[in-house]
């Protein structure tokens, strides 16, 4: 993971560094854009299977999928098989059945020798088709094996909104201060033009590390127009007290809720069970139960300080597939690129004042930004 806790530019710097070096490397990695830029093949630990696909990260996944919908087809058509065949055993041992009452030689006089010798003639005829139910009964034992080696993962579908997750006005939050002060001396500060966040906003926010994007974010959580109960934020790092207040909440809401809640973190790729055992969840599932009561709430706002910190790559996958159909405003703070360029339409960044060294500036569109 070595692009945890860097920012763009020096991603960009490692990423140089080890397309241009002369040596083999290992990289493991939840960063896609980076695995795509430097893999031509990769390693997928996919419990209890490791799968080696040639190309970048894109590109065996891509096949991943493909592999996984052969597979899917391939159990469709052995389950017709298995019914098929099942049906056709069903029916073979009920005629074998009627057949065997009919060749009894309960009844019969003893010394009815015509009527037993038909009876033991056709119950020699009787065999082969028992050699016939024997034969099917083995390609249904065959069938079922081949069903059983088949492993498909299951494809959720993230229908988790509820309607109302989206604010009827038209603004999230509106802020005029020209600046913000980036330590408690007032040493460094922060420039900003005025800022609206609209109702449908989908903003990413990007920067060097220290250029004051945590602090940005504070600042327009202040000033939002929504209530605080519309409004979903999470944190960089998330202290292991609060995470454990956060199952603890999770656990006291109503069964209804706490349905949802449990469906929420299921879709994002974790166990809710097991979650709502554990006294102190990891870090990603405590973002994805803080993701969770934000649907719950159908929040209006959701502003996302690196979600991706902590998720591994299926987790990331479900967060963008699950914020990707959000009707709620969305602002992210991020060096993924890729989440970026998937989630988001207005980019604002943070950049050095070259007036004042130390000092930051925050460029938009609407401020003239590149």
């Amino acid at each position: 993971e070595p692009t945890n806790h860097l920012d763009i530019r020096s991603i960009l710097w490692l990423e140089k560094i080890l397309r241009n070096g002369s040596f083999a490397f290992v990289l493991v990695s939840h960063d896609r854009q980076l695995l795509d830029g430097l893999c031509r093949q990769c390693l997928f630990l996919e419990p209890p299977d490791a799968v080696l696909r040639p190309g970048n990260y894109s590109q065996g996944r891509q096949q991943a999928q493909a592999d996984a919908q052969s597979v899917r087809q391939r159990r469709q058509q052995v389950r017709h098989q298995l019914k098929r065949l099942e049906a056709q055993a069903a029916q073979r041992r009920q005629r074998a059945a009627r057949e065997h009452r009919v060749r009894s030689k309960r009844g019969l006089d003893i010394k009815d020798h015509d009527s037993r010798a038909k009876i033991n003639r056709a119950r020699l005829t009787d065999s082969k088709a028992g050699a016939s139910l024997r034969q099917l009964d083995g390609r249904l034992d065959q069938a079922q094996q081949t069903l059983a080696g088949l492993h498909a993962r299951k494809e959720a579908t993230l229908g988790i909104w509820l309607p109302d997750a989206r604010n009827r006005g038209d603004w999230l939050c509106r802020s005029d201060a020209p600046s913000l002060p980036l330590d408690p001396a007032g040493a460094r500060t922060l420039h900003l033009p005025p800022l609206e966040v609209p109702s449908d906003a989908r903003i990413a926010l990007t920067g060097p590390n220290g250029a004051g994007k945590s602090t940005l974010i504070r600042h327009l959580l202040t000033c939002a127009t929504v209530v605080p109960e519309r409004v979903l934020y999470m944190p960089q790092e998330i202290p292991a007290e609060q995470a454990g207040r956060i199952v603890e909440e999770v656990r006291r809401l109503d069964g209804e809720r706490l349905g949802r809640i449990l469906n929420v973190v299921s879709r994002l790729g974790s166990d809710p069970q097991r979650l709502l055992q554990t006294q102190r969840p990891s870090p990603g599932e405590t973002r994805k139960l803080l993701l969770a009561l934000g649907v719950v709430r159908a929040a209006h706002w959701i502003v996302l300080d690196e979600p991706t910190n902590h998720l591994d790559l299926p987790s990331i996958q479900c967060l963008e597939d699950a914020l990707e159909a959000c009707p709620a405003g969305v602002l992210l703070v991020s060096h993924d690129m890729a989440l970026l360029n998937r989630l988001t339409r207005t980019r604002w960044h943070l950049a050095g004042d070259p007036a004042r060294p130390g000092d930051s500036v925050l460029e938009t569109p609407e401020a003239g930004a590149p």
